[in-house]
C-alpha cells in the first residue's frame, strides 16, 4: 500500500472510532432532581421533582438521578430541527412523545423502584437514563 492509502485507512479508522465514542461512550453530565439533602435538584409544584433536559445533538444532562417512588417531571427543551431528536421514547413507562423544534415538552413519570430506566430518540441514536435511587 502507498503512504496515501495508509493515511486514508487511518483517517477512516479514526472517524469510526470517534463516531462510536460520541454515541456510545461520551457522557453529557448528570443532574440530581430533588433527592433530599442533595443540592442541584429542583422541585416543581405538588412535590414533583423537575429537571430540564436540553436536546441538541444528544441529551444534556444525559443522566438524571431521582428518588424511587417520587413523581418526576422531565422537561425536554429541544434546541434543534434534526429529525433524529424529534421524538422521545421511554420504553419502561410506555412513553413515546413528539418533541417540537425549539419548544419545551413535559413528560411525567414515577419510577416505581430503584433502577436504571433508559430513554432514547425515536431512532435510538441519542441515549440517556433516569437512575432511581432509594
Amino acid at each position: 500500500m502507498t503512504p496515501t492509502e495508509w493515511m486514508v485507512l487511518a483517517a477512516g479508522a479514526g472517524a469510526i472510532a470517534w463516531v462510536n465514542w460520541y454515541f456510545f461512550v461520551a457522557g453529557r453530565g448528570t443532574a440530581v432532581a430533588a433527592i433530599a439533602g442533595v443540592p442541584g435538584g429542583g422541585t416543581g409544584s405538588g412535590g414533583v421533582a423537575e429537571v430540564t433536559i436540553a436536546v441538541q445533538g444528544g441529551y444534556s444532562p444525559a443522566t438524571v438521578r431521582v428518588k424511587a417512588g417520587q413523581p418526576v417531571r422531565l422537561v425536554f427543551d429541544r434546541q434543534e430541527t434534526s429529525s433524529c431528536s424529534e421524538e422521545i421514547v421511554i420504553p419502561d413507562f410506555g412513553v413515546k412523545k413528539f418533541l417540537p423544534a425549539y419548544e419545551k415538552t413535559t413528560v411525567e413519570i414515577t419510577p416505581p423502584k430503584a433502577g436504571r430506566y433508559e430513554f432514547t430518540c425515536g431512532m435510538s441514536m441519542l441515549r440517556g437514563a433516569i437512575v432511581a435511587e432509594e
